[in-house]
């Protein structure tokens, strides 16, 4: 969840006076205040938590024909989700045209990530070009494939590489329409990625070792494409100068006119460098830090420090010029193994004593910060009623549809901030409203547009409990039972909500995946 006090590229932009609009993934935070409407987006069509079919998602939303909240409220969008995202912002990019308003326009797609699903139509030609390519294939074979992509690592990969050609239409869709609309001279597009890949880099990682949450290159190097006319941002060239993700707010921020930013940032304006003003950026280290998510921990541990999630120095990477100083141990000079396969901080005491004491300076001024929680609001005007979900419980990871139907077993803390004193009403469910399903049921498999999500395991739930700060209550519940209700009395203020199911000899069964929470007037 992204700190409230924090203003985001949108807010800056809105404040420059654009249209600002958001069509696609989110991953910041479901409910009041982090929501992209809350941040600084005029237009939000988005979809809640890490990918469509999460926990917090619209309940087997498969990538066609999906709900997503559109401003606030669920509605369903005809199409698959890639197209569906491209044709809303560019009908929304062109209703400002006929206004005449400056737009800032946000594009985060989920493709292509798990779950694979994709218009079969981008498969054949896949399909012919990787065959077509023997080192690729040959490749493949010793490839041992992640259990969340099928059996067959050939159709896993023609399925990945089909959602890129979509991916790849529909960004020539949208130059086309810029261009036809007279919109290209003025306009600034980039395209990036977020993260190192966790599936394609098994066929193709571009020299680079590792992936997605590792501190490797292939972890956190990603593409980065500017376009726009020569007089904004300078003939075309390639860079390559130590960039970061922060530098595109002071960038784009330096772009429209904007001269100070609303708080400190750790980014600089790379306009200068890429119209050719300068050769070089100043002399500078970064840090790529990030946790792991507590997989492995199933009932509150968040206090453990060694539960995965609790953010750490030495999970870090520091950055400089052909350096990279990994955990705080371990040195690799990118100019000559750029593999990353020989570990050389011996032979380079000055270099590592240099990169740790940057690593140092720099955690201890955001060590406050990366441990800070940030409590989801409940009973505000802006949101109530409300769905909090398994996929903000506390440093424990539940965020898939397919964990609730595996009925896996956790539970955890949702931290919140009451927002002002009165009744209010829980729902504890273990599968969402929109499903029908009771607690106890065991669900089929469902058989969705370009597969099939697995069956659910019945819960044997007998009883169920919630506690808010020191309340605590208690209920009986029947298999038929679509949900076990609680009524508190609740102060304004600070607070930690958790709930649980059990059986009929109190053995815990797992927290309510899913808590419906409603203030009364």
């Amino acid at each position: 969840m992204l700190d409230p006090e924090l203003k985001t590229m949108a807010n800056v932009f809105k404040e420059a006076g654009y249209a600002t609009g958001i069509f696609g993934k989110w991953h910041l935070g479901d409910n009041y205040p982090y929501r992209p409407e809350d941040r600084g987006f005029d237009e939000a069509i988005w979809f809640p938590s890490s990918h469509l079919n999460s926990v917090a998602d619209y309940w087997d939303n498969d990538y066609f024909d999906d709900y997503y909240t559109h401003n606030g409220v669920k509605e369903r969008f005809n199409g698959y989700c890639t197209d569906v995202f491209f044709d809303e912002a560019i009908s929304w990019m062109r209703k400002k045209k006929v206004t005449r308003e400056p737009f800032f326009t946000y594009l985060p797609l989920n493709a292509a990530h798990w779950p694979p699903y994709v218009p079969d139509q981008y498969r054949d030609p896949a399909r012919k070009a990787m065959k077509a390519n023997k080192e690729i294939m040959e490749k493949l074979s010793y490839v041992k494939l992640n259990k969340y992509y099928g059996d067959d690592i050939y159709e896993a990969l023609v399925t990945f590489l089909a959602m890129g050609l979509n991916i790849d239409e529909n960004i020539g869709k949208l130059m086309e329409f810029l261009d036809v609309e007279g919109l290209l001279d003025n306009t600034i597009v980039v395209f990036f990625t977020d993260n190192g890949s966790s599936f394609g880099r098994h066929y193709y990682n571009a020299g680079m070792k590792g992936g997605k949450q590792q501190l490797f290159e292939g972890g956190h190097r990603v593409p980065l494409f500017v376009s726009g006319s020569n007089k904004i941002i300078g003939i075309p060239k390639e860079v390559d100068e130590l960039c970061h993700v922060q530098d595109l707010l002071p960038t784009l921020a330096a772009a429209i006119g904007v001269e100070e930013l609303p708080h400190k940032m750790d980014g600089v304006d790379l306009l200068p460098l890429m119209q050719g003003q300068v050769d070089k950026l100043d002399d500078r280290m970064l840090v790529v830090n990030f946790t792991k998510t507590g997989n492995k921990v199933h009932f509150p541990d968040q206090d453990n420090p060694n539960n995965a999630a609790k953010p750490k120095k030495d999970r870090g990477a520091v950055l400089w010029k052909d350096w990279r100083y990994l955990n705080d141990k371990a040195l690799f000079n990118l100019s000559k193994d750029p593999h990353q396969d020989k570990d050389v901080a011996a032979e380079n005491p000055e270099v590592v004593k240099a990169m740790s004491a940057h690593l140092d300076a720099w955690w201890e001024e955001v060590k406050d910060d990366a441990d800070k929680i940030h409590r989801i609001v409940i009973g505000s005007p802006e949101e109530n009623p409300m769905l909090l979900t398994a996929c903000d419980w506390y440093n424990i990871f539940v965020d898939m549809q397919k964990q609730v139907r595996n009925g896996v077993n956790k539970s955890g803390y949702w931290h919140v901030k009451v927002d002002q004193s009165g009744t209010y009403d829980f729902e504890l469910r273990r599968w969402p409203v929109e499903s029908g399903y009771a607690l106890g049921d065991a669900i089929p498999e469902t058989v969705v547009t370009d597969g099939i999500l697995p069956k659910g395991v019945a819960f044997p739930i007998s009883s169920a409990r919630i506690t808010i700060g020191n309340k605590e209550q208690n209920t009986q519940v029947a298999p038929g039972d679509k949900s076990a209700q609680f009524t508190f009395e609740l102060d304004a203020g600070e607070a930690s909500i958790y709930t649980l199911f059990q059986d009929e000899n109190g053995k815990r069964i797992s927290g309510a995946y899913y808590l419906y929470v409603n203030r009364r007037n």
